[in-house]
């Protein structure tokens, strides 16, 4: 398993009509940063505003996904998402000058061509993964629509659709190895039943849609009258059913249209923004089941956000004693608040500050129920992200972490002398010209006590100058 994240090894660029909106778009996908994630950045409005490709954005899932942030607002982003996703791009900046993804032929085949073509480089940051620890369900009964995800050590999908459709029948798609996604999902086209073409157009909708990127179903018989609208509204001179599909002579396998449900599944399940180890049942998913599903799964997330991250065991040896830790900090007594770090790596850290009646502070804060100020566990927080930070630079005792920010500073508890403090602290966004921005996490007995995000610039010490 890739545990490393990865972006592209160039640029790829795209042109084509929106399925809905009929405007013909560019699109250039660029490679992006260490936690960039995918970021859609619409070129066109002023600003150039940028949405995340997170699940907490999307605004619409009638007829694709949409999401929104602001003035910047992206439709039917599901086939570009699912091709980058699983084909193991983690982060991407992407440049569009219109409202819509370009349909492309209805699939992600195109995509995934593309991303191959310049190959992915892998990057110094690990991936996030979200990993399952007991079963989740989504469900929206009356529409005969379930999806449950399982716990495992890998992701694995596998898609049911009945729509009581004696054309379709029941469809089965799977995907055990993102391998498959190649040959086995991403050439399997979007899909409509005649009978809701209408309605689509009474909305002015599908305006870039026609034959050449689209299934249409035929339940029923056809009549003349309305094939010779049907040619009016494809502007094509020969339409005709065959096999209960409109000019679709040939599907590219005999379950596409759940492989392309299980396609739209994977661009959706992305826009969580980690990676899952989790084996995921679905029957007849959908935008909105599958955005709100992810928003679900955000909110558990959250949730176990508030227990730690790493586990401490005091048996075992310390990464950074205080000794080492004293090498990359200048801070000493009484202002050293970091013991011992138990875990270390480019982006994260564990550490440890045991709590004593004997420190200077509580001789005032307060002498009958002393307890520890909230600022200096900030401060220890700010210790730990600077040992991350100061770990990676050459003659780090020549440099100090110095605070710009500090914000949505939460307390949960007290923390009291006796108790053994557990920091945590995550770089969020890659350091650029000297500026580290952490979330820092602060646990007693694997309770969250104080929370905090941290902006701090590496400034040169003047001896050193």
């Amino acid at each position: 398993m890739q545990t490393k994240q990865q972006t592209l090894g160039g640029a790829i660029a795209f042109s084509g009509k929106g399925l809905h909106t009929g405007v013909v778009v560019n699109m250039t996908v660029n490679p992006a940063a260490d936690n960039t994630g995918i970021i859609f950045r619409r070129i066109d409005l002023e600003g150039q505003p940028s949405v995340p490709a997170l699940c907490e954005y999307v605004t619409d899932t009638s007829r694709g996904t949409t999401i929104e942030k602001g003035e910047a607002k992206v439709s039917t982003i599901e086939h570009i998402v699912s091709a980058l996703w699983t084909m193991g791009v983690d982060n991407a900046l992407i440049d569009i000058d219109g409202p819509e993804a370009p349909i492309m032929d209805g699939s992600a085949r195109e995509y995934v061509q593309r991303i191959e073509e310049v190959g992915l480089v892998t990057q110094k940051a690990e991936r996030k993964y979200y990993e399952v620890t007991e079963k989740q369900v989504y469900t929206i009964p009356n529409k005969g629509v379930a999806i449950i995800i399982y716990p495992d050590d890998e992701f694995t999908v596998s898609v049911h659709v009945d729509y009581n459709s004696k054309v379709i029948g029941n469809q089965y798609a799977t995907l055990d190895m993102f391998n498959e996604y190649k040959e086995k999902i991403a050439p399997c086209r979007t899909f409509v039943f005649l009978h809701d073409l209408e309605p689509l157009l009474k909305m002015n909708l599908i305006k870039g849609g026609d034959l050449d990127n689209a299934i249409v179903v035929v339940e029923n018989p056809v009549s003349d009258e309305q094939l010779e609208h049907l040619k009016k509204v494809f502007n094509k001179t020969d339409i005709r059913v065959t096999g209960g599909y409109l000019n679709n002579l040939q599907l590219r396998s005999s379950n596409e249209l759940a492989c392309h449900k299980l396609l739209d599944l994977l661009g959706d399940f992305a826009l969580l923004g980690m990676r899952i180890k989790g084996r995921v049942w679905a029957s007849r998913p959908g935008h909105y089941a599958n955005t709100e599903f992810m928003k679900q799964l955000l909110q558990t997330i959250r949730r176990d956000g508030e227990k730690p991250a790493f586990k401490y065991n005091p048996a075992k040896p310390a990464i950074l004693d205080v000794n080492d830790i004293r090498k990359l900090l200048p801070h000493r007594y009484p202002f050293l608040m970091v013991d011992k770090v138990f875990h270390l790596d480019e982006a994260s850290i564990g550490a440890i500050k045991n709590i004593t009646a004997n420190e200077p502070q509580f001789t005032g804060h307060f002498p009958q129920e002393p307890v520890m100020p909230g600022v200096l566990l900030v401060e220890a927080l700010a210790q730990a992200g600077g040992i991350i930070v100061l770990s990676s630079v050459e003659n780090p005792q020549d440099y100090s972490t110095y605070f710009l920010r500090i914000d949505n500073v939460r307390f949960k508890r007290k923390v009291v002398p006796g108790d053994t403090v557990q920091l945590e602290a995550h770089i969020i966004e890659p350091v650029r010209r000297g500026i580290a921005s952490i979330l820092g996490k602060v646990f007693v007995g694997g309770q969250l006590a104080c929370e905090a995000t941290l902006m701090a610039q590496i400034v040169k010490n003047k001896q050193t100058e």
